[in-house]
């Protein structure tokens, strides 16, 4: 909604489809509404963080001592889970459990909500839940060592996927029936379409094109896909109580992969031939070669690493900001309420700096693909220039 608003309150103006632009006053009066309600936001999200963090803290990570331990509140919010977890208010939980789906040769299926757990307390159906960990247990509660189990639960990872993937294709199929339509092609685009269509011309002329060259149409589909499917799940973990799918090394493994099988299918034999047979001193090809073939491996490796590390760190650091007050707080109360509004105003800070991470992120991950698909079958272009 922010960068919906950004879009149509400042650069429409500016459009070269409107039939009459505004004035001066107008615009300024525009810019000075995006202001108020971009610090109305801020406030909001500051005034509603710290109501909740207090509750949100008190629902878990504590020692045994009853102090808090940041490592078990940073972790657990950043890891996967069985539930949707908002906010906890003495003993009341707003969750949103989710399926439970267990296999065991011994027991066999085993179907249930993730609520029968009770967050943990209880067992069920012979089976226990520690740390997001489903373990067999026998009638007394210990765990059984003889019991196999293979879990396929629906985790918030997984249904968070999913939600992402049924968002990404509602939106581009919409914006696409509008196309097909007229609108956006005999007359100016409208709404989300008119938000949309200048991140896909960006990622056309600033990515695909001077990567790619006269094969970018060809490639251009799986880019847009990857950048905005990135983009959507980066946004998705910035919500309270949502996943953080970017951050976890699984999905952007798979991503990675991804990209690595179409690197693969884009090569030639050139590019092969400058790797097994480098054009430098024979002395030196038993050092590069393998160099060289490692790098192969390593580029996929690198996006991968650089889209977890980045989308995880914003996390911990907002988590540590607020782990920081409960700290304080249990050192004495004076300091803990005192140093509040500066902890909160630096969540509030990187909150925002996350949002453009987002975006930034998505870039980096969808630009590298195009460049090293573009090395792949960068031989092509030097044959063509020579002949």
């Amino acid at each position: 909604m922010y960068f919906y608003f950004l879009f149509n309150t400042i650069f429409q103006p500016f459009c070269f489809q409107c039939a009459t632009p505004l004035s001066l006053r107008q615009i300024l009066r525009k810019g000075m509404l995006f202001s108020s309600f971009k610090s109305l936001t801020v406030a909001a999200f500051s005034v509603f963080f710290l109501v909740i963090s207090s509750p949100v803290m008190a629902g878990g990570g504590e020692s045994g001592n009853g102090k808090l331990n940041p490592a078990d509140v940073i972790i657990e919010h950043i890891s996967d889970g069985h539930e949707f977890h908002f906010f906890t208010i003495g003993e009341f939980h707003a969750t949103i459990p989710l399926p439970v789906i267990l296999y065991s040769p011994q027991r066999g299926w085993s179907f249930f909500l993730s609520s029968k757990f009770h967050h943990g307390h209880d067992s069920y159906k012979g089976y226990k839940i520690e740390h997001e960990k489903i373990f067999p247990v026998k009638e007394d509660g210990t765990i059984d060592s003889g019991i196999t189990v293979y879990d396929f639960s629906l985790t918030r990872n997984v249904v968070q996927l999913f939600i992402a993937i049924i968002l990404l294709v509602w939106i581009m199929s919409g914006i696409a029936a509008k196309y097909r339509k007229g609108q956006g092609t005999t007359q100016a685009p409208k709404g989300l379409q008119n938000a949309i269509e200048p991140v896909i011309t960006f990622v056309r002329d600033e990515v695909a094109k001077p990567n790619l060259g006269d094969k970018s149409y060809k490639y251009l589909p799986y880019l847009l896909t990857v950048f905005f499917f990135i983009l959507i799940n980066n946004l998705f973990g910035l919500m309270p109580g949502s996943a953080n799918v970017t951050g976890n090394i699984a999905f952007t493994a798979m991503m990675g992969f991804i990209s690595f099988i179409v690197i693969l299918f884009s090569t030639n034999g050139h590019f092969w031939k400058h790797i097994f047979w480098p054009p430098v001193p024979h002395a030196v090809k038993p050092i590069l070669v393998p160099v060289e073939l490692l790098g192969v491996f390593t580029k996929p490796f690198a996006l991968i690493i650089r889209l977890f590390a980045n989308m995880t760190a914003g996390h911990v650091i907002m988590l540590s900001f607020i782990c920081l007050i409960f700290i304080f707080g249990e050192m004495s109360k004076a300091l803990g309420y005192g140093a509040s509004p500066l902890f909160i105003a630096l969540v509030v800070f990187i909150y925002i700096i996350e949002i453009l991470v987002a975006f930034i992120q998505a870039f980096i991950f969808t630009n590298l693909t195009a460049v090293f698909i573009g090395q792949a079958f960068e031989g092509e272009h030097h044959e063509e220039e020579h002949h």
